[in-house]
């Protein structure tokens, strides 16, 4: 009888292999610190001098958290626009209308090929060159990082869209619903629930790639951490390790937003499952809706 197990379960033998190959892996990863922490030592990397500005209020206050602040600007705004620009083009590639379905198309794909930094460069130096105004660095990582994201964001909207059952839509049909009401009330809810992981790891690049604002002067947690402090204090490394620190602690908040964002939307699906499962009647929208 199958007992829809993929795998047999592992004897003694491969139990042991297992716990030998976790050990050595884990002595690996002990001793490649240990080397790190080493030469970091022999480097003097670890002097208290180098360690202390981090101690300092006004470090932070003056530096490291307007730079923080520049960092999560730039990405809340670049995040809200790239979001529009997703639904905008990803909607635009669903359509039934050649006119509209291959420009949205071209353009997707014409943005997805282009490097980030080179639409930041381009709409800071393109700005000036063609309007002899001198775009602040600001509006220029804002519009690379919209650029680039939203057009990643057109093709996870898109697919989210397609990944749901087609008879889905085609009983939203039988029941007399439009393609906007079908779009809106049967495919977007349930393709969201697809589409969230994909959404939330793009937001995670776009947060990082705020830091290729460095380039232009962009005042940025990269900029304070990489460029200000070291320039005072000498402490490029210590530096390096704080703003590391930093972006890890932020993408870890997002990642666990994410997963109780997605998680709360699941419970909410199964919900209302239950509730069309005991009233299917009050479930199905009105005809024409």
């Amino acid at each position: 009888m199958s007992t829809g197990v993929l795998f047999d379960a592992p004897g003694p033998r491969a139990r042991l292999r297992h716990n030998v190959l976790t050990l050595i892996g884990l002595l690996a990863v002990l001793l490649a610190a240990w080397f790190v922490w080493a030469r970091f030592e022999t480097a003097e990397q670890w002097d208290g001098e180098l360690w202390k500005p981090f101690l300092d209020p006004e470090v932070w206050t003056g530096l490291i958290l307007p730079g923080l602040w520049g960092t999560l600007s730039a990405a809340a705004v670049s995040a809200v626009l790239a979001l529009l620009f997703g639904v905008v083009f990803g909607l635009g590639r669903l359509s039934d209308h050649r006119w509209l379905r291959l420009p949205a198309g071209g353009v997707v794909e014409f943005f997805r090929a282009i490097p980030v930094l080179i639409m930041i460069f381009f709409a800071q130096a393109g700005a000036f060159a063609v309007f002899g105004y001198v775009m602040p660095a600001f509006w220029a990582v804002v519009i690379g990082l919209t650029l680039y994201n939203g057009s990643v964001l057109a093709e996870v909207f898109r697919s989210g869209v397609q990944s749901v059952a087609r008879g889905q839509s085609e009983a939203a049909y039988a029941l007399g619903l439009r393609k906007g009401g079908v779009m809106r009330l049967i495919l977007l809810p349930q393709a969201v629930t697809a589409m969230l992981p994909a959404i939330v790891s793009q937001m995670i690049v776009l947060l990082k790639d705020t830091a290729l604002g460095y380039i232009i002067a962009y005042e940025d947690l990269l900029n304070a951490g990489f460029r200000v402090i070291p320039a005072n204090y000498g402490n490029i490394i210590p530096a390096a390790i704080v703003v590391a620190a930093v972006y890890i602690a932020i993408n870890l908040a997002l990642g666990q937003f994410a997963t109780w964002l997605e998680g709360r939307s699941r419970r909410n699906r199964k919900s209302t499952a239950v509730t069309a499962a005991a009233d299917p009647v009050a479930a199905v929208p009105p005809l024409g809706a």
